[in-house]
């Protein structure tokens, strides 16, 4: 499985679940960057079948549809697609 891992302010566990062909996917992880904020990421679409499994049932913990982008704030907020107000509040 490949995490990608960007360095950044800590601001707890930010972990993006995103597709490699999703513009609103790219759009979330450039505000991250913007932000300063440390954060990983995986590209779903890019994995094997089981790992996309296994993957795709942590998505659907916090976004029970399965859409991107998800991303996941210290295990406790989801945000689900990009919320550019939502997520700069979540990251304050």
């Amino acid at each position: 499985m490949v995490l990608e891992h960007v360095d950044g302010k800590k601001k707890g566990k930010v972990m993006l679940y995103a597709l490699s062909t999703c513009g609103w996917c790219a759009r979330t992880k450039d505000l991250l960057r913007e932000l300063g904020v440390e954060f990983s990421y995986i590209y779903v679409d890019l994995l094997e079948d089981k790992e996309q499994d296994d993957i795709m049932n942590e998505v659907e913990k916090w976004n029970p549809k399965g859409s991107f982008p998800t991303l996941v704030i210290n295990d406790r907020k989801g945000i689900v697609g990009f919320r550019d107000d939502e997520i700069r509040e979540a990251l304050k």
